[in-house]
């Protein structure tokens, strides 16, 4: 398993002798089999998570998307957004386009390449997300997501 009830001093129980209840630790090794095993996924449509993630943006947007507004809605700071669509448009993914508007602004667009790319990696996530749902009861599912939507 992958959570611990030992201090960090002694190797013993902690003060109370409680032994700490696993919950949190089961939840967060079932978050990170889950993000490797999405990672996997990606890695066949040649996308990792944070490229995968803004070309998804690029799409639902159905246009161009200031640097600033990618950060944003993906809660990254804009300094990694420019470094991330630095590789983007390395790979021929998206490409820097001006902003009509804003002469001092520039915007990332998809390009086809970007497109093929982005449904080629929707289909690796919907097949992980299908081995995933038939891997859990149908009549646990909804009861699933109900306990993990406490989490929040």
């Amino acid at each position: 398993m992958y959570y611990s009830c030992v201090n960090d001093t002694d190797g013993r129980p902690g003060a109370s002798g409680a032994v700490a209840d696993p919950t949190i630790f089961t939840v967060i090794h079932a978050a990170h089999a889950l993000e490797d095993k999405l990672e996997e996924a990606l890695e066949k449509a040649q996308l990792s998570m944070p490229k995968y993630s803004v070309l998804n943006e690029l799409v639902s947007a159905d246009g161009a998307l200031s640097l600033g507004e990618l950060a944003s809605r993906l809660s990254c700071v804009r300094s990694n957004m420019t470094q991330l669509v630095d590789r983007l448009e390395a790979d021929g993914l998206v490409r820097r386009v001006a902003c009509p508007t804003d002469r001092r602004s520039v915007k990332a667009e998809i390009t086809e390449a970007g497109r093929k790319r982005q449904a080629e990696g929707n289909e690796a996530v919907t097949k992980l997300q299908d081995e995933v749902a038939s891997s859990v009861p149908v009549e646990d599912r909804a009861t699933l997501v109900r306990l993990l939507a406490h989490l929040k």
